[in-house]
């Protein structure tokens, strides 16, 4: 690296303004420091703002730069111990436990100081978490959990059962699973089962999920699985109807990342359920879980094959890491049989956080000869040609694999898919009818901008419904006009990605109105003019799409910005889908993400599996 490097970088477009920005800075505070700095400081914010909890030295030491897939040519970043060393000796670098603006672990990861100490917060919250354990009625549950699972087939392990009990039994629980695999109606018996072993006592619960959408849908879940439950009316009144969103929960400030709620100010809970937790960036998980008391539980619900937070993290994934097979501790296992009569293989497990975590793996949403379920499967296990060649079966009448268009045939190609999707729900005659058609059909992308992003395609979808007289030319609002928010207002309970309609209000005259459901029957109704951000929503982003459904997805793979194309983004579009999905792309697209992972640095998964302080130690001797 020459004295021209950091001109280099500057006008290399490779780098945003606030990183260029972070790493001057830096170079004032340390005017000693050399242009390896200035390359790890850049980096550093930049895979911070793509989501890496750190950077790397590693994964980029000795090898051509590239940032988000543009590569700098002719320039390498410097070898491994050469950068280290001169990194190690700069006043603004500094090894864990050291208050530096950039902390610089053993293993070669460099971390912005916060994003460090919001890994070891949240680790040593979820460590001290999952050592602790809850006294029970082990009669009481045992007969609780047959009630309510049944008495299970032999030589078959009922997984919902297993959570139950690792739910109850601890303070912190972890129920990962893919789409129908009961995740919801497990929380519920476990709610029931709380309840009953409180026998009474007040026990205060809290239901939260990311965004307004994921509460609204947990919401309506809870509401319809509690009435099926084989419980007393005392313990199904106590089973909370009402979920928010994490914001809610903690109390937002005005103007302030921080929130009422912390760890000096805890919830007044016994019990919080955070579903959709893939969504949950780093720093909210760790506000998340220090304003919850100590002594309370936590029950994550997630999956942990879909994509990441938009943020800084992967958080369900790291928790989950290595969670492929159980390992439970032997006294879990012994417990199990005790209490439930469950048989669990038998495994090495040393107990914490391996008890904690139980993966759902049968799906009751699809038939064991389903299509998507198969494609679900093969995407996730990263089989490209597998996943083509179930797309092309024609027994699997649910899958169907199309050329993407060309710009210019978009529109015509759209047009029988669009009318066909959203004609009935543009034609509904109530508010009621109107949703659920939203449910019946939506298209999906990775991208926002272009043809092919979300805002081409709703005016694409605008002009194909114009063109068929269903809806009026020249409107800003038609009626049956589905509309995503993008910014949270708290002040009309209005949050991001929350679903609503336009549709005329028989209580104002006809006049339109935007419609957001409230569960029951019940909506928000706001004049359009009054909305916060917002956008047409014939179309949205698969990240958007995170906490919805729908009977059938059009899942568009374009080939611009390829190399954000990956397996958990193809996964979370499909399983999406509860009846059919169509995916438009390229078949050497399609196969190459399938087969790429994305991966977001980050220690968290060996922190809390204590492998980073045992790397830390064995490299000091």
């Amino acid at each position: 690296m020459g004295e021209n490097t950091r001109k280099t970088l500057e006008s290399s477009g490779l780098f945003s303004a606030l990183s260029l920005h972070f790493a001057r800075f830096l170079r004032t505070l340390d005017p000693g420091g050399d242009d390896a700095l200035f390359l790890a400081a850049a980096l550093v914010s930049e895979q911070t703002s793509r989501g890496d909890i750190c950077l790397n030295l590693d994964a980029v030491a000795g090898r051509p730069l590239t940032v988000g897939g543009e590569a700098l040519p002719g320039f390498c970043a410097p070898e491994l111990p050469e950068w280290t060393e001169r990194l190690r000796s700069s006043t603004v670098v500094g090894s864990p436990g050291e208050f530096t603006p950039l902390v610089l672990d053993r293993r070669g990861r460099l971390y912005l100081y916060r994003y460090w100490d919001y890994q070891g917060r949240l680790a040593g919250e979820l460590l001290s978490r999952g050592g602790r354990k809850s006294v029970v009625d082990e009669v009481l549950l045992g007969e609780g959990l047959t009630r309510l699972f049944g008495a299970g087939e032999k030589g078959i392990v009922d997984w919902q059962k297993v959570a139950a009990l690792a739910a109850v039994l601890g303070n912190f629980a972890v129920i990962s699973g893919g789409p129908g695999t009961g995740k919801t109606s497990t929380v519920v018996k476990i709610l029931a089962l709380l309840l009953e072993q409180a026998d009474g006592a007040p026990l205060h619960l809290a239901l939260a999920a990311p965004t307004g959408k994921a509460a609204a849908r947990l919401q309506e879940s809870i509401a319809a699985a509690r009435q099926m439950l084989p419980v007393g009316e005392g313990v199904r009144r106590r089973i909370p109807d009402q979920v928010s969103t994490i914001h809610r929960l903690l109390g937002t400030i005005r103007g302030s990342s921080r929130f009422r709620h912390d760890r000096n100010n805890p919830l007044p809970c016994d019990l919080v359920v955070v579903d959709e937790a893939s969504m949950v960036d780093l720093p909210l998980m760790v506000k998340l879980v220090e304003a919850i008391p100590k002594q309370a539980r936590l029950i994550l619900l997630g999956d942990r094959d879909q994509l990441a937070s938009v943020e800084a993290g992967a958080v369900l994934a790291d928790i989950c890491a290595g969670g492929g097979r159980p390992r439970f501790s032997p006294e879990f296992v012994r417990r199990a049989a005790e209490i439930a009569g469950l048989t669990l293989p038998a495994t090495s497990g040393t107990g914490g956080l391996e008890d904690t975590l139980v993966v759902l793996q049968k799906s009751y949403r699809f038939a064991a000869d389903s299509g998507i379920s198969a494609l679900c499967r093969a995407v996730n296990a990263g089989d490209g040609p597998g996943a083509l060649a179930l797309c092309d079966d024609p027994a699997q009448s649910d899958l169907r694999f199309s050329p993407l268009p060309g710009a210019s045939g978009m529109g015509a190609a759209l047009a029988a898919e669009v009318v066909a999707g959203y004609g009935a729900m543009l034609r509904a005659a109530t508010a009621e009818d109107a949703f659920a058609q939203l449910g019946r059909f939506m298209i999906l992308t990775p991208l926002r901008r272009g043809p092919w992003g979300v805002a081409g395609l709703n005016a694409t979808v605008e002009g194909i419904l114009q063109r068929a007289g269903l809806i009026r030319e020249g409107s800003r609002w038609t009626p049956g006009q589905p509309l995503m928010i993008t910014s949270n207002d708290y002040r009309l309970g209005l949050f991001n990605g929350d679903l609503g309609l336009i549709l005329p209000d028989p209580d104002s005259g006809g006049q339109l109105r935007a419609f957001f459901p409230r569960g029951a029957g019940v909506y928000r109704k706001i004049a359009p003019a009054r909305l916060p951000e917002h956008q047409t929503a014939y179309a949205m982003t698969v990240h958007k799409s995170q906490g919805t459904e729908f009977d059938r997805v059009l899942l568009l793979l374009p080939g611009e910005e390829d190399g954000n194309l990956a397996r958990e983004l193809i996964y979370t579009g499909i399983s999406r889908a509860r009846r059919s999905v169509a995916l438009w792309g390229g078949r050497e697209l399609f196969a190459a993400a399938v087969a790429r992972r994305t991966v977001r640095e980050s220690g968290l998964s060996e922190a809390l599996r204590g492998e980073a302080a045992q790397g830390e130690e064995e490299e000091v001797d």
